[in-house]
C-alpha cells in the first residue's frame, strides 16, 4: 500500500516570506505571490489561441495578463510620483491587441513583477501619507493608496483570468 503525502497549499501572507519589508509593503508582494500561482494554476493547459479567445465576449486572458504586467509599472509610476511616459502610454493602447504566446504572456507578467519587487521595497519605507497625483487631472491619492491599489487591481484582473480560464475549459467539452 502506497501512501503518498501531498504538500498542502500554503497562501504567500502565510510563508514567512518578504520579512524584511515593513507590513504594507509585504502585503503587496505577497499578493503578487498569489497572483503568480494563481496565474500559473489556472492558464496550464491552455493553448496560445485560447489565451486569446473571447468566450462568451469575456476579454481575453490575453489582455489581463498584458494590463496585469503593465498597471503594475503605471501605478508604481504614480507611486513614486512620476507621470506616464509615452511608452507607458503606448504599452496600455497596446493591450487589447497582440498575438504573444501564452508563454510570451507569463513571462511578461513575471518580469513585471519582479521589476515592482524592487520599487515596492523602495515605497514600503516611505511617509504612507505622502500626497501623489494621479493621471492628467492629477486625481488625489498617496503612496499608500497607490501601493493598496496596485495590490487590489492586479488581484481583481487575476480573478478574470482565473474565470475566463475556466470558462474556455469548460468550453472544450
Amino acid at each position: 500500500m502506497s501512501t503518498s503525502t501531498a504538500v498542502p497549499y500554503v497562501e504567500p501572507w502565510l510563508r514567512g516570506t518578504h520579512v524584511d519589508v515593513p507590513a504594507v509593503g509585504r502585503a503587496v508582494l505577497h499578493a503578487f505571490d498569489l497572483a503568480l500561482d494563481d496565474i500559473a494554476k489556472w492558464t496550464a493547459g491552455l493553448t496560445d489561441i485560447e489565451a486569446h479567445a473571447q468566450p462568451l465576449g469575456l476579454p481575453a486572458v490575453a489582455f489581463h495578463l498584458k494590463h496585469i504586467a503593465r498597471s503594475i509599472d503605471r501605478l508604481l509610476t504614480y507611486a513614486e510620483g512620476g507621470r506616464i511616459s509615452s511608452e507607458q502610454l503606448a504599452l496600455l493602447k497596446a493591450e487589447q491587441a497582440g498575438s504573444e504566446t501564452l508563454a510570451e504572456l507569463l513571462a511578461e507578467v513575471e518580469t513585471s513583477f519582479s521589476n515592482a519587487a524592487d520599487r515596492v521595497r523602495v515605497l514600503a519605507t516611505a511617509d504612507f501619507n505622502t500626497f501623489r497625483g494621479v493621471g492628467r487631472k492629477q486625481l488625489p491619492t498617496s503612496i499608500g493608496g497607490a501601493l493598496v491599489h496596485v495590490a487590489d487591481h492586479t488581484q481583481r484582473h487575476v480573478g478574470q483570468v482565473v474565470t475566463t480560464a475556466k470558462v474556455l475549459k469548460a468550453l472544450r467539452g
